[in-house]
């Protein structure tokens, strides 16, 4: 953000689509998944506060997929019913670099509801 300029997005500037990219990759950085299966393993490791819609993960899967940083294979291929993710080593090497471009915004909206606590509700954390 420019000196001056106003902050209109609050507590974060991340979008949630940037987020939920972010949390796809960093899922299928340690173990394969499929689309229904990272929907809940996201809203599971929020405890239920917020999960993204099926109609935001499936886009995002086909746009990651497309631009090489995961792979999908069906798991019954002649029923393609069930289609399971990979990371690839040029999708390690983006979730590297989009990890550490929100870092700053995530640790701006802690310290924005941290204070936000203290101040309103005199709860430390």
């Amino acid at each position: 953000m420019k000196s001056g300029e106003r902050q209109r997005q609050f507590p974060t500037t991340i979008s949630t689509t940037s987020f939920v990219k972010l949390y796809i990759l960093h899922l299928l950085n340690s173990k394969s998944y499929y689309g229904n299966r990272l929907k809940d393993e996201i809203s599971r490791r929020l405890n239920g506060k917020w999960s993204p819609s099926p109609g935001m993960i499936y886009p995002l899967l086909n746009q990651l997929e497309s631009e090489g940083y995961i792979t999908g294979h069906w798991d019954e291929p002649t029923k393609r019913t069930i289609r399971i993710y990979h990371i690839t080593d040029k999708g390690r090497e983006h979730y590297n670099v989009i990890k550490q471009m929100n870092k700053s915004s995530f640790d701006d909206s802690l310290f924005i509801i941290r204070n936000v606590l203290k101040d309103i509700y005199n709860i430390k954390i």
